[in-house]
């Protein structure tokens, strides 16, 4: 199997490492073997070709199977890269990538560890129940891709920002939820302002359609203010939760609070085939790269989630998500995680125990 992998800037190389080694000690476990491709995106592509991705790297990654990605950037207010125009700047390479490969679907699961269970932010009787959910976020249509302008009309300064959706974008997303569910818990609550919005009302309407394909799944729809509440309330409830996109932006933030580290979350974007992009959802922290402190799991969890939507190798990733499991029952942690009563270790170090409980 082929895997190209971006290892990014910051500490994308380190925690990226980590995750290639997670994920050759699973192949090594049940047989596999996978080839990598190294490219360049972001930051590293503009100092050796001058932009953040060369349409060489996306004929590359076009002809793998999936995307490894560590994270993009670097320091806004002293990089260089920042002085350039905007579309030269490293995350305009991100954005290409998304749109060339046709990502529609970004997957974003947040988990509370039980080990972890102090870092949450809600009150203990809530998080004592520990969760586990994936949010799906529509990626490439509604209010953030509609049209847009900003003009005078009879002399007020008037902005509109139009919230379009067809039938076949909806529907493509939500069999996305639906197969996802299939490998979870079998739920899906499809969330919207169908109450208000006609594009909600659509929308529901063909996530019914999709559900009856799937009988094994159970659906409920939801009022994206009322999910709000539910997320701080009782989140457990939860397992795969689709959206369209501006809702999937603000939820996901939101469930990934609620976990209290940011940094332990990892995220997956894929397009109508089994090809993704899987990358963790923290930034490239330049001020810690280089000092092998950063957290690697963010990096080795989006791995597990190569390995199961990319791959279809559900008992590899499983393999993977019940190490960084194991590794932290024992009580190990990085610096960002670390504390009272654990054992601090480093990027490679974690990742060496990780891949040797795989």
């Amino acid at each position: 199997m082929k895997i190209a992998v971006i290892k990014g800037d910051g500490i994308g190389p380190e925690i990226v490492t980590e995750a290639m080694k997670v994920l050759d000690a699973a192949a090594a476990k049940y047989g596999h073997t996978f080839h990598y491709t190294q490219l360049l995106m972001g930051g590293c592509s503009i100092d050796a070709y001058g932009e953040p991705l060369t349409d060489e790297t996306i004929a590359a990654c076009k002809e793998n199977d999936a995307v490894l990605m560590g994270s993009i950037g670097g320091n806004t207010t002293t990089s260089p890269w920042y002085k350039l125009p905007s579309h030269l700047r490293p995350e305009a390479g991100l954005l290409k990538l998304r749109k060339s490969l046709g990502l529609f679907a970004n997957l974003r699961p947040c988990v509370l560890y039980p080990e972890l269970r102090a870092a949450c932010t809600l009150r203990e009787d809530i998080s004592v129940k520990g969760f586990d959910m994936l949010i799906m976020r529509e990626l490439t249509g509604g209010l953030y891709f509609g049209e847009r302008r900003t003009e005078a009309v009879d002399g007020v300064m008037t902005a509109v920002d139009t919230l379009t959706y067809n039938e076949n974008e909806i529907r493509r997303i939500a069999v996305k939820a639906f197969e996802v569910a299939m490998k979870r818990r079998k739920k899906v609550t499809s969330v919207d302002k169908a109450n208000v919005l006609d594009s909600s009302r659509l929308w529901r309407k063909v996530v019914t359609e999709v559900a009856e394909d799937y009988p094994e799944v159970t659906l409920e729809h939801a009022l994206v203010d009322s999910t709000a509440m539910q997320i701080v309330k009782e989140p457990s409830q939860f397992d795969v939760m689709v959206t369209e996109n501006m809702f999937g932006d603000i939820l996901s933030d939101e469930a990934a609070m609620v976990t209290g580290s940011l940094g332990m979350l990892p995220s997956a974007s894929l397009n109508e085939t089994k090809f993704g992009l899987y990358e963790p959802s923290g930034g490239s922290a330049p001020d810690i790269a280089g000092k092998n402190i950063a957290n690697p799991i963010a990096a080795i969890l989006s791995g597990a989630m190569l390995l199961r939507y990319s791959l279809d190798l559900n008992e590899e990733a499983d393999a993977v998500e019940r190490a960084v499991q194991q590794v932290l029952t024992e009580g190990f942690r990085t610096a960002d995680i670390m504390s009272e009563g654990c054992h601090q270790v480093s990027c490679s170090e974690m990742g060496t125990l990780i891949a040797q409980r795989v």
